[in-house]
């Protein structure tokens, strides 16, 4: 079970530029400064992922996330009401080019994460730092369901390790909502946790 003093502890870890291995709602995750070039070269030199590939952007609040996106239409904004916290990840038009360094090669395309936190975590829904979010495995390998799944070599090289238990090891369905505020178009870009039925009902009425 994680704490207050572990939640604040992962803020610090975040504010010096360090590497955090993580529990989200679905897989574990390394969490680096979204906005710091030094800390997000070195999570992807550490994950062997090219920095042309683009990464979700984590906050822990709904009210975070709509703040960190201001630009937003009222559909898409209420489309993000109706999402999360979720295990999704939301691909949103970005004309402002927000978190720029999450971006990868397409600055115009920002995913978005709000986690809907397993009880264990629930303590780090107190943390306000954007943070930037992928998994905690080398590009092209399994995902972790437990700190013990993340290879060796990956856990020492963070500079903190929060274990929260088990996590149900699906990852986030990726849902493209880039044209939903012009159109209400939608589509599933990655199946995991969350169901496109699940995602329809939430969306329906919007």
């Amino acid at each position: 079970m994680l704490t207050a003093s572990d939640a604040a502890t992962f803020e610090r870890c975040m504010a010096v530029g360090g590497i955090a291995l993580f529990p989200a709602d679905t897989v574990y995750g390394f969490a680096c400064d979204a906005r710091t070039r030094e800390s997000v070269e070195r999570l992807y030199l550490l994950k062997r992922r090219p920095l042309s590939k683009p990464s979700a952007v984590m906050l822990f609040s709904l009210e975070l996330a709509l703040a960190a996106v201001p630009e937003l239409g009222p559909r898409t904004r209420s489309a993000l009401e109706a999402l999360l916290p979720g295990g999704v990840t939301l691909l949103l038009a970005n004309p402002a080019h927000r978190f720029p360094l999450a971006c990868g090669d397409d600055p115009e395309t920002l995913g978005l994460r709000v986690p809907a936190l397993p009880p264990a975590a629930d303590a780090l829904g107190a943390v306000n730092w954007p943070i930037l979010q992928s998994s905690a495995n080398r590009a092209g390998e399994p995902e972790a369901r437990t700190v013990g799944e993340v290879p060796a070599g990956l856990r020492e090289a963070a500079d903190l390790v929060l274990d929260a238990g088990p996590l149900p090891g699906t990852p986030s369905t990726v849902v493209d909502l880039r044209r939903f505020e012009a159109r209400r178009q939608w589509s599933i870009a990655r199946a995991g946790a969350v169901g496109e039925d699940v995602v329809d009902a939430a969306l329906a009425a919007l």
